[in-house]
């Protein structure tokens, strides 16, 4: 079964964080924050609830970022303190998390991976393609995703039918 599971960033400016996965596979697209409100006295940052990506974590394979904004990042080392992931993103995107990863001693465990609009990942059985889009940040994609439940991949609609 596929399932697209969003972990926060649905109705609120923040939070940005969701989670793909078919049988014993899975990524993460973003894994942003969100600035308290005005009634969170005492509260710093909010992060997404992450405890469905820690009771799955040997099926996490990647995160994928779109863009360098903090509500899309700023919880990656939090998320990367616990699960040690590979992390795929443009060249402005990882040059801003590689400082942030500085900030938290985490840059020497990481592997920082760079993709350009216009390429392709494969996580098997998924096919990821970055589309450059316009947004109030440099270098930011958006994503086709290709999966064995529908998308851009082998499947092409009842005209392959007999």
């Amino acid at each position: 079964m596929l399932k697209i599971i969003p972990l926060g960033g649905l109705g609120e400016i923040g939070l940005n964080m969701m989670v793909i996965e078919y049988d014993e596979v899975m990524f993460i697209i973003d894994a942003g924050l969100m600035f308290p409100e005005d009634y969170m006295l005492g509260v710093d940052i909010v992060i997404p609830a992450m405890d469905y990506i820690r009771e799955n974590k040997d099926k996490v394979q990647a995160v994928i970022l779109t863009h360098a904004h903090e509500d899309h990042i700023g919880a990656l080392p939090y998320l990367l303190k616990e699960i040690r992931l590979p992390v795929y993103g443009t060249a402005f995107t990882l040059g801003i998390v590689r400082n942030k990863l500085i900030e938290f001693d985490l840059n020497k465990y990481i592997d920082l991976n760079l993709v350009n609009p216009g390429e392709t990942l494969s996580i098997d059985p998924f096919e990821i393609e970055f589309i450059r889009v316009s947004h109030s940040t440099a270098d930011g994609v958006g994503l086709a995703i290709t999966t064995p439940r529908g998308g851009r991949g082998p499947y092409r609609g009842l005209q392959d039918q007999p």
